[in-house]
């Protein structure tokens, strides 16, 4: 059986989305063996005494483009508290994600039509879009499961004119990734 170049892609994206999460658990666990582990008291009172930062953090970064990896934010939350707790904090990161996606989506039809934003797509994003026209629904699934800058790619899509409703639909992978991803960083940490 011979795989279109569009299902070739999303393979191809979605592996790259595992080795980068591969990479931030190796590093992550680097990073508790050297640094946390020598003064775990001064780490648990710098990041888990104000929550508050942390979520404004997570939300600024969601929507300028996914500056930090949202599995960061999940390893935050697997050592803050409860099970439930860390699955009510990946709720909340993948409905946060999701939501501000449909804003970006929407700005981007905003600023569709405007001289300023078509300077910005073709200087900043001239590579996703496109990857855009050649990959449609692919590319929105594979920056919903990948590394991919999910606002970026949501603003793109929007100043494209993709239909909301076929957008929304198609950024439900977002959650999924959220769940897999969470998922994963849970199992992890039970060792």
């Amino acid at each position: 059986m011979r795989l279109s170049s569009r299902m070739k892609f999303l393979i191809r994206n979605g592996l790259r989305g595992l080795v980068w999460l591969a990479v931030l658990l190796i590093a992550y666990f680097f990073f508790e063996k050297i640094v946390i582990s020598r003064n775990p008291d001064v780490w648990i009172e710098r990041f888990y005494a104000q929550p508050e930062i942390i979520y404004l953090i997570y939300v600024a970064s969601e929507f300028f483009f996914g500056i930090i990896p949202p599995e960061l934010f999940m390893i935050w939350a697997v050592n803050k508290a409860n099970i439930a707790h860390y699955f009510y904090n990946v709720a909340f990161f993948a409905i946060a994600s999701y939501v501000l996606g449909y804003v970006t989506f929407l700005i981007g039809q905003f600023l569709h039509k405007r001289v300023t934003f078509r300077y910005i797509r073709l200087k900043f994003f001239k590579d996703i879009g496109p990857k855009l026209k050649k990959y449609g629904l692919f590319l929105i699934i594979v920056a919903a499961l990948t590394p991919l800058p999910w606002s970026a790619v949501s603003m793109l899509v929007g100043a494209s004119g993709y239909p909301a409703k076929r957008f929304l639909r198609y950024a439900l992978f977002r959650l999924l990734r959220f769940a897999l991803y969470g998922f994963i960083i849970f199992q992890t940490h039970q060792i």
